[in-house]
Protein backbone atom coordinates (compact mmCIF):
# COMPACT_ATOMS: atom_id res chain seq x y z
CA UNK A 1 0.00 0.00 0.00
CA UNK A 2 1.40 3.44 -0.53
CA UNK A 3 1.64 5.50 1.97
CA UNK A 4 0.55 8.96 2.35
CA UNK A 5 2.61 11.86 0.69
CA UNK A 6 4.80 14.11 3.00
CA UNK A 7 3.70 17.58 1.53
CA UNK A 8 7.61 17.98 1.07
CA UNK A 9 8.12 15.14 -0.69
CA UNK A 10 5.35 14.15 -2.37
CA UNK A 11 5.89 11.73 -5.03
CA UNK A 12 3.78 10.87 -7.63
CA UNK A 13 3.01 7.21 -9.08
CA UNK A 14 1.74 5.91 -12.59
CA UNK A 15 -0.92 3.68 -13.04
CA UNK A 16 1.44 0.49 -13.33
CA UNK A 17 3.48 1.39 -9.97
CA UNK A 18 -0.12 1.25 -8.04
CA UNK A 19 -1.39 -1.49 -10.21
CA UNK A 20 -1.48 -3.51 -6.65
CA UNK A 21 -2.22 -0.85 -4.12
CA UNK A 22 -5.26 0.04 -6.66
CA UNK A 23 -9.21 -1.68 -6.51
CA UNK A 24 -10.57 -2.31 -9.99
CA UNK A 25 -12.56 0.57 -9.39
CA UNK A 26 -10.42 2.96 -8.28
CA UNK A 27 -7.73 2.05 -11.03
CA UNK A 28 -10.50 2.37 -13.40
CA UNK A 29 -11.71 6.17 -11.55
CA UNK A 30 -8.16 7.03 -11.65
CA UNK A 31 -6.24 6.25 -14.74
CA UNK A 32 -9.41 6.80 -16.86
CA UNK A 33 -8.08 9.15 -19.58
CA UNK A 34 -11.62 10.79 -20.51
CA UNK A 35 -13.06 13.75 -19.01
CA UNK A 36 -13.64 13.37 -15.27
CA UNK A 37 -16.55 16.10 -15.63
CA UNK A 38 -18.50 13.50 -18.69
CA UNK A 39 -18.20 10.91 -16.04
CA UNK A 40 -19.35 12.88 -13.19
CA UNK A 41 -22.14 14.49 -14.75
CA UNK A 42 -23.07 11.22 -15.93
CA UNK A 43 -23.08 9.46 -12.22
CA UNK A 44 -25.01 12.37 -10.90
CA UNK A 45 -27.78 11.94 -13.89
CA UNK A 46 -26.51 15.80 -14.43
CA UNK A 47 -27.11 17.01 -11.51
CA UNK A 48 -23.11 17.74 -12.14
CA UNK A 49 -22.19 21.61 -10.69
CA UNK A 50 -18.96 23.57 -10.15
CA UNK A 51 -17.84 25.55 -7.15
CA UNK A 52 -14.77 27.75 -7.11
CA UNK A 53 -13.15 28.03 -4.17
CA UNK A 54 -10.19 30.11 -4.83
CA UNK A 55 -8.48 31.76 -8.17
CA UNK A 56 -5.45 33.87 -8.52
CA UNK A 57 -1.16 34.33 -8.91
CA UNK A 58 0.54 32.67 -6.54
CA UNK A 59 3.92 30.56 -5.78
CA UNK A 60 3.34 27.15 -7.06
CA UNK A 61 4.03 24.15 -4.90
CA UNK A 62 7.73 22.61 -5.49
CA UNK A 63 6.00 19.16 -7.02
CA UNK A 64 3.82 21.11 -9.83
CA UNK A 65 7.25 23.34 -10.77
CA UNK A 66 8.64 20.14 -11.33
CA UNK A 67 5.75 18.92 -13.45
CA UNK A 68 5.50 22.18 -15.39
CA UNK A 69 9.39 22.22 -15.98
CA UNK A 70 9.72 25.77 -14.49
CA UNK A 71 12.02 27.21 -11.49
CA UNK A 72 10.95 26.10 -7.79
CA UNK A 73 8.82 29.01 -6.67
CA UNK A 74 7.91 30.05 -9.73
CA UNK A 75 4.56 32.22 -10.01
CA UNK A 76 1.31 30.84 -11.68
CA UNK A 77 -2.23 30.75 -11.77
CA UNK A 78 -3.99 28.55 -9.46
CA UNK A 79 -7.65 27.51 -9.78
CA UNK A 80 -9.29 25.03 -7.25
CA UNK A 81 -12.84 24.19 -7.20
CA UNK A 82 -14.90 21.27 -5.89
CA UNK A 83 -16.95 19.06 -8.36
CA UNK A 84 -20.06 18.44 -7.71
CA UNK A 85 -22.39 15.97 -7.44
CA UNK A 86 -25.94 16.17 -6.32
CA UNK A 87 -24.75 19.15 -4.39
CA UNK A 88 -22.48 17.04 -2.67
CA UNK A 89 -18.43 17.75 -2.80
CA UNK A 90 -17.16 14.61 -5.23
CA UNK A 91 -13.71 15.84 -6.39
CA UNK A 92 -12.15 18.41 -5.10
CA UNK A 93 -9.24 20.07 -7.87
CA UNK A 94 -6.43 22.09 -8.42
CA UNK A 95 -5.33 23.24 -11.49
CA UNK A 96 -2.34 25.55 -12.28
CA UNK A 97 -0.47 26.97 -15.02
CA UNK A 98 2.75 29.19 -15.12
CA UNK A 99 2.83 32.67 -14.90
CA UNK A 100 5.55 32.74 -17.72
CA UNK A 101 3.43 30.61 -19.73
CA UNK A 102 -0.54 31.47 -19.36
CA UNK A 103 0.22 35.35 -20.09
CA UNK A 104 0.25 35.66 -24.07
CA UNK A 105 -1.09 32.24 -25.03
CA UNK A 106 -4.84 33.30 -24.77
CA UNK A 107 -6.05 31.23 -22.78
CA UNK A 108 -8.38 33.04 -19.94
CA UNK A 109 -8.74 30.84 -17.18
CA UNK A 110 -10.07 33.74 -14.92
CA UNK A 111 -13.24 33.80 -17.07
CA UNK A 112 -14.15 30.16 -16.74
CA UNK A 113 -15.91 31.00 -13.45
CA UNK A 114 -18.49 28.07 -12.67
CA UNK A 115 -17.74 26.23 -15.93
CA UNK A 116 -15.26 22.93 -15.56
CA UNK A 117 -12.14 23.71 -16.58
CA UNK A 118 -12.31 19.91 -17.94
CA UNK A 119 -14.83 21.30 -20.53
CA UNK A 120 -12.32 23.72 -21.99
CA UNK A 121 -9.13 21.32 -22.14
CA UNK A 122 -11.66 18.61 -23.75
CA UNK A 123 -13.35 20.89 -26.28
CA UNK A 124 -10.09 22.58 -27.53
CA UNK A 125 -8.59 19.83 -29.95
CA UNK A 126 -5.10 22.08 -29.77
CA UNK A 127 -4.29 20.87 -25.96
CA UNK A 128 -2.60 17.18 -25.62
CA UNK A 129 -3.22 15.54 -22.61
CA UNK A 130 0.08 13.80 -20.60
CA UNK A 131 0.98 11.08 -18.47
CA UNK A 132 -1.63 10.31 -15.01
CA UNK A 133 -0.32 9.75 -12.03
CA UNK A 134 -1.81 9.27 -8.71
CA UNK A 135 -0.80 9.77 -5.17
CA UNK A 136 -2.29 9.66 -1.56
CA UNK A 137 -2.72 13.65 -1.71
CA UNK A 138 -1.70 15.33 1.66
CA UNK A 139 -4.85 16.09 3.91
CA UNK A 140 -2.93 19.26 4.78
CA UNK A 141 -3.76 20.76 1.21
CA UNK A 142 -7.06 20.22 1.47
CA UNK A 143 -9.56 23.00 2.45
CA UNK A 144 -11.27 21.88 5.94
CA UNK A 145 -14.61 21.43 4.60
CA UNK A 146 -13.59 18.22 3.50
CA UNK A 147 -10.53 17.34 5.18
CA UNK A 148 -9.84 13.50 5.56
CA UNK A 149 -6.49 11.09 5.15
CA UNK A 150 -5.59 8.69 3.08
CA UNK A 151 -7.94 10.12 -0.15
CA UNK A 152 -6.72 8.80 -3.63
CA UNK A 153 -5.66 11.95 -6.15
CA UNK A 154 -4.48 12.12 -9.97
CA UNK A 155 -3.14 14.69 -11.98
CA UNK A 156 -1.97 15.03 -15.89
CA UNK A 157 -0.86 18.03 -17.73
CA UNK A 158 -2.81 19.54 -20.79
CA UNK A 159 -0.24 21.24 -23.14
CA UNK A 160 -0.74 23.65 -25.90
CA UNK A 161 2.18 24.95 -27.56
CA UNK A 162 4.70 26.21 -24.18
CA UNK A 163 1.29 25.98 -22.03
CA UNK A 164 1.10 23.79 -19.35
CA UNK A 165 -1.88 23.11 -17.14
CA UNK A 166 -1.47 20.80 -14.46
CA UNK A 167 -4.82 19.43 -13.37
CA UNK A 168 -4.83 17.38 -9.76
CA UNK A 169 -8.17 15.78 -8.99
CA UNK A 170 -9.18 14.52 -5.48
CA UNK A 171 -11.48 11.66 -5.40
CA UNK A 172 -13.50 12.65 -1.71
CA UNK A 173 -15.57 9.68 0.28
CA UNK A 174 -18.54 11.19 -1.19
CA UNK A 175 -17.88 9.89 -4.58
CA UNK A 176 -16.58 6.77 -4.13
CA UNK A 177 -19.78 6.35 -1.68
CA UNK A 178 -21.40 7.19 -4.70
CA UNK A 179 -20.03 4.70 -7.39
CA UNK A 180 -20.82 1.94 -4.96
CA UNK A 181 -24.17 2.58 -4.40
CA UNK A 182 -24.59 2.81 -8.57
CA UNK A 183 -22.09 0.42 -9.72
CA UNK A 184 -23.87 -0.06 -13.35
CA UNK A 185 -23.34 4.07 -13.51
CA UNK A 186 -19.57 3.88 -12.56
CA UNK A 187 -18.92 1.92 -15.35
CA UNK A 188 -19.94 4.62 -17.71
Amino acid sequence: MVQPSDPTTITWHSAQALSASLTPVQQQWLFDDGSLTRRLQDLSCNRFSVTPLLEGWQPLRDDECAALQIDPGSEGWVREVYLRGADRPWVFARSVAARSALEGSGVDLAQLGSRSLGELLFSDSAFSRGELQACIYPATWLPAEVYAPMLWARRSCFCRGELGVLVAEVFLPALWQQIADRPAAASL
